[in-house]
């Protein structure tokens, strides 16, 4: 059973003042955060009970309306000084507003650009390439594809694809995904490039790999190798039938350290998901879950794990 919020005991109004500060601070950072980022992120969350219920209500003033009219006053006089009417606003208001500016201006950019496709944090899509080829996007993906002398070439700019790639007369997909080139031809395989890494796993079929550094390698169905720059690791075997459960829409689990399972579960719930007891992060867990239910799943694993789970919009705190 879901625990109900905290009460949280009232806090000083310098208190309240200096977590909601830095709650902005951080809405600013997280827009485009680093591995140091996100563990800082988690480590003021858990020092102090009001920096998440700070951290909510930034949020929700983010997201407020007058927040919108503010940003379309910014945006209307960003080649203005800042003097004058802005100024009387409020520092939340103020210190939103320049998100607002950076989110518009830079973001995710130099992905978004290059991307035919795009996927939102919990969003599927499918696709279907000219020479035939289907191609299903998974959560948080930016993906395009063009035709190069006679040959369809897909790029996986980020995120994870599975590739239903057709037989007969045509020349073979090439995928292409950071430090990876691969070479299919009636064969079913999924490509994952996160953080600089490619993973490739087979569920029917062959799959040539060349590497950055020209190492080449011939993949078989249930083979699974990672690609960095360095090269390739050792090949692994799977069942895919598990680790390509999500292409079905779940996510299948059998004896995995809760840490692993809530790293997975990180890319489909499109919020902050925060584990404050690393006695749960070793339990082993086994289990079939929907992949468009993250927090159904954290409900279920709180429940099985005797966790307490404190739910706040866009947050999720395990105790």
């Amino acid at each position: 059973m879901t625990e109900p919020a905290p009460r949280l005991s009232p806090a000083a109004p310098d208190a309240r003042a200096r977590a909601l500060d830095e709650a902005q601070d951080w809405l600013i950072r997280l827009q485009a955060p680093s591995d140091q980022d996100t563990q800082a992120f988690q480590a003021w969350l858990e020092a102090d009970e009001h920096n998440a219920q700070a951290y909510v209500d930034a949020e929700a003033l983010w997201n407020g309306a007058a927040l919108h009219r503010l940003a379309g006053d910014v945006q209307r006089q960003r080649r203005r000084s800042l003097s004058g009417r802005l100024r009387t606003y409020r520092k939340p208001l103020a210190a939103a507003a320049v998100l607002v500016v950076g989110l518009l201006s830079f973001g995710n950019l130099p992905t978004r650009l290059q991307a035919d496709h795009l996927t939102q944090v919990g969003e599927r899509q499918r696709l279907q390439l000219g020479d035939g080829a289907k191609v299903l996007l998974n959560t948080d993906t930016a993906f395009s594809s063009q035709r190069r002398e006679g040959q369809e070439v897909a790029r996986l700019l980020q995120g994870e694809a599975y590739f239903e790639v057709p037989g007969g007369d045509q020349a073979p997909l090439e995928v292409q995904a950071g430090p990876l080139r691969a070479q299919a031809h009636d064969t079913h395989f999924a490509v994952r490039y996160l953080d600089g890494l490619a993973r490739v796993r087979v569920q029917r079929g062959d799959v040539d790999l060349l590497a950055a550094s020209d190492q080449r390698v011939r993949l078989r169905a249930g083979d699974s190798i990672d690609v960095g720059p360095a090269g390739f690791s050792e090949r692994q075997r799977i069942d895919p039938n598990k680790e390509l459960a999500w292409v079905e829409g779940r996510l299948v689990f059998e004896n995995c350290p809760l840490s692993q399972v809530l790293d997975e579960l990180r890319r489909y719930y499109p919020g902050w998901i925060i584990n404050r007891n690393a006695r749960l992060e070793q339990v082993a867990v086994t289990g079939n879950y929907r992949l468009d239910q993250p927090l159904e799943t954290l409900r279920a694993l709180a429940h099985i794990t005797s966790a307490e789970l404190h739910e706040y919009p866009r947050l999720v705190i395990l105790n």
